[in-house]
């Protein structure tokens, strides 16, 4: 309570928070807007909840592409550069790892750089999704389907995401939190709601007008439900919060007490990739339709696409008239998520440069040699650390899928809990309690000074 008397107080807080607001409440009325000369049918929506793949652009762009609206695909094409622009930094084309090594002016041109292909990958992506859904008549176009007519919806298509990076820009500099991390939250936790909501009408309302016994059940499973939900956001405030401190002490400060060496370790995020693994995955798992869609329309409404549907399974003949299923949409998307947990950490944590690092700054690990002792000590302890985050990860993001195929909703897939939803929103929302305690602590900082200079 006392925290939240000191942020109401602070002006600076208040005012970010009201601009935060403001960005949002704008980017929630253009989520509601549908591009000019597209028709949505009724079963995009449902399409929405039912696993596509297609279900993590939607996400990210707030449900905005549930009705095709102008920010369909949200902040997708620049969550995707960036996260290309990061790989190539990484000596794999000259220029942008000497850029990444020149400090502020390497920043903005490899800013730059990342806004360019934004835009290139927003354009081929607009294109792709338009084919997609058109081809699966999710949508319809008024006007003719000639060049001219696909150019347009493109370029609305993309002028919504570009407007959709600006503001989360503004947000980053003007207001509080990550811009694009803030408007992927928003997006996130507006149907939070209507999920709880949902729960309560189908096991509370839907069994008011049956017997006692019923309403009992409903009850006790309504209870269920919530406490697993808690469960799961702590286990995912668990995860993002855990991390392996290794000591490290430094040359010339044996005098250091033990208070002071304990202190000084570096840290290894349980889950250091974050969410970026299955946006990745994701990504990864909708590219065969899309690609599929340039082709023609019987290549996209083909059968072997639904190896890459998350909530599809196959089924296999056995013995004496019996047949089994295999969920291999699941099983792949659960493999990539690992993999790209484990890619993104060595992206994050360079065991070799952490090495060099140290033996310049005359820092050493106690009880570790300097040099490839050490390289191959935190490499040992990154990849323990990975493991499990990329196992915890896989079981959060998997959850509501197993869960939808295992018909614990009674086919209500909107009722599933866990996903990339809720690790997005225990992230920022950790990221932003972090800014608030720095903005609050700078504030006390300051009137302390200023009261001793009295």
């Amino acid at each position: 309570m006392k925290k939240f008397v000191s942020i109401f107080k602070n002006k600076e807080i208040v005012n970010r928070i009201f601009f935060t607001i403001i960005i949002i409440f704008v980017i929630r009325i253009g989520a509601a807007v549908t591009v000019p000369g597209v028709t949505v049918s009724d079963e995009l929506s449902q399409m929405m909840n039912s696993g596509n793949s297609l279900a993590i652009m939607n996400l990210l762009g707030g449900g905005a592409l549930s009705n095709f609206s102008i920010f369909a695909l949200g902040v997708s094409p620049y969550i995707t550069a960036q996260i290309i622009i990061s790989l190539l930094s990484k000596n794999v084309l000259p220029a942008l790892t000497e850029l990444s090594k020149q400090g502020e002016y390497g920043r903005k041109k490899t800013e730059m750089a990342t806004r360019y292909l934004t835009l290139l990958l927003g354009a081929v992506q607009a294109y792709g999704i338009i084919r997609t859904m058109e081809n699966s008549d999710y949508i319809s176009l008024n006007g003719s389907g000639d060049f001219w007519n696909y150019a347009y919806l493109v370029t609305v298509l993309l002028a919504g995401a570009m407007l959709t990076m600006w503001l989360g820009d503004q947000i980053t500099v003007k207001g509080l939190g990550n811009g694009i991390s803030v408007i992927i939250f928003a997006g996130c936790i507006q149907s939070l709601p209507s999920q709880v909501t949902g729960a309560w009408t189908k096991w509370i309302s839907g069994n008011a007008s049956h017997g006692s016994s019923d309403m009992i059940r409903g009850g006790f499973q309504f209870a269920l439900y919530i406490l697993a939900m808690v469960f799961i956001v702590g286990f995912v405030v668990f995860i993002e919060l855990s991390r392996r401190k290794i000591p490290v002490q430094h040359a010339g400060k044996s005098g250091q007490t033990a208070s002071m060496s304990k202190a000084s370790f570096l840290p290894i995020k349980l889950n250091s990739a974050g969410v970026i693994p299955v946006i990745f995955a994701s990504a990864l798992m909708a590219a065969p339709s899309v690609i599929a869609s340039f082709i023609s329309s019987e290549a996209a409404n083909a059968q072997w696409l639904t190896i890459f549907n998350y909530n599809e399974t196959w089924r296999y003949e056995g013995f004496n008239n019996t047949h089994w299923y295999m969920p291999w949409g699941l099983l792949i998307y659960l493999v990539l998520v690992i993999a790209f947990t484990f890619f993104y950490a060595s992206m994050q944590i360079d065991p070799e440069q952490l090495a060099e690092n140290f033996q310049k700054n005359g820092s050493y690990i106690p009880g570790i040699r300097p040099g490839k002792e050490t390289e191959r000590y935190v490499a040992k302890i990154l990849n323990r650390v990975t493991c499990i985050g990329a196992i915890a990860l896989a079981f959060v993001a998997g959850l509501p899928i197993v869960l939808t195929l295992a018909n614990a909703f009674d086919g209500d897939s909107t009722l599933a809990i866990g996903g990339t939803g809720l690790i997005i929103i225990v992230g920022v929302a950790i990221e932003l309690n972090n800014q608030i305690d720095g903005l609050l602590a700078g504030k006390t900082y300051q009137e302390a000074k200023g009261a001793t200079a009295r």
